[in-house]
């Protein structure tokens, strides 16, 4: 799992407030209500109902060997055979096949598994250990690097236990997750948590990251980040980290993004993203000074090169507030806003 240390920047977001103010002639609430937003009293049944469709998942490639500093042999001498042999496949000076872990989860009976790309990337053999035991071959169907996303098949003569997707735009701070996988390579481990932020933005141009504080480590990248109703809102990809290891900040890649991005590897083995024809900044709070804004929302047009947008008349300078009848909060916002219009009749 890659360690990330970038700086953080928090999307702009509106949400809603929910506040349970007691005072006179206020009505206290109930246990009942008090209840329901405590801890579970056990995640044991949850973990027993999706473990089954949680994989490990171990790869392998052959990677060149090191340089050849070896002793010269003259051509015709009866130690050639012995030093070719030595130095060739499986010798210390030939190539040697390198083995990585990672994490994955079954989203359909006929054997469609998601990981992230970083798992599999490179790999010329790809192994999936389902919770039983059981030992698949898979293939790859298709990858998106820009979102860490990878998409595998296996071929099994039974259904297979699978997960869905759910929404992750309906997840707040403070719910509770359940994060699974192969941490460190050792086997399948649940860790549980709540959710520590949304909106997180790392590196990629498509980020809409969930932090969380449940334990994630090397090993646990690909899989689940599961919702108390079983359902995947998140796949894990990331830790912040000073030494490697879990210290509560991981990252995993909203569903609602995965969703949409595994859908178009199904279909066409590749993404298919809109295409604006823009370049754009944040509006920040001394840009929506400087023109007159109430709000620092929306996206700034820095440049316009030939394509869509300039054909429709948007110039720089123009703040696009509203895509699709929906709100623009940032520049972030519209990227992806676009590349989930699949309507659009231009794609990169």
């Amino acid at each position: 799992m890659p360690d990330l240390t970038p700086t953080i920047r928090q999307t702009l977001r509106s949400s809603t407030l929910l506040a349970l103010v007691l005072g006179f002639g206020m009505t206290v609430a109930s246990a009942d209500d008090a209840r329901a937003f405590g801890a579970p009293e056990s995640f044991a049944e949850l973990a027993d109902t999706i473990s089954p469709s949680v994989v490990n998942i171990t790869t392998s490639a052959l990677v060149s060997g090191p340089a050849d500093n070896g002793p010269m042999v003259p051509e015709g001498s009866p130690f050639e055979d012995f030093f070719d042999d030595f130095n060739g496949p499986g010798g210390p000076g030939g190539p040697q096949r390198s083995e990585a872990l990672g994490s994955g989860f079954v989203i359909s009976e006929d054997g469609f598994i998601v990981t992230n790309n970083h798992v599999i990337e490179g790999a010329d053999e790809i192994k999936i250990e389902f919770f039983g035991g059981k030992k698949l071959d898979a293939k790859l169907v298709g990858t998106d690097p820009k979102t860490d996303i990878a998409l595998l098949k296996v071929e099994s003569d039974a259904p297979l236990p699978f997960v869905s997707f759910g929404n992750s735009d309906l997840m707040r701070v403070g719910d509770w997750v359940m994060a699974m996988g192969n941490p460190l390579g050792q086997g399948f481990s649940v860790s549980a948590g709540i959710v520590s932020a949304r909106g997180r933005e790392l590196q990629g141009t498509y980020d809409d990251y969930l932090q969380t504080d449940a334990a994630i480590n090397r090993g646990n990248s690909g899989g689940p980040l599961f919702n108390m109703d079983g359902q995947v809102i998140g796949v894990n990809t990331a830790i912040l980290s000073p030494n490697g290891g879990s210290i509560g900040i991981g990252f995993s890649m909203s569903s609602n993004v995965v969703s949409k991005v595994v859908a178009q590897l199904k279909e066409f083995g590749e993404t298919r993203r809109g295409w604006l024809g823009v370049r754009i900044q944040d509006v920040t709070p001394d840009v929506a000074e400087a023109m007159g804004l109430t709000t620092p929302e929306g996206a700034l047009v820095t440049d316009v090169p030939d394509g869509p947008a300039k054909d429709a008349g948007i110039t720089a300078g123009d703040v696009i507030t509203m895509f699709y009848g929906q709100p623009v909060g940032d520049a972030g916002d519209l990227t992806r806003r676009v590349a989930d219009a699949r309507s659009a009749r231009r794609y990169r």
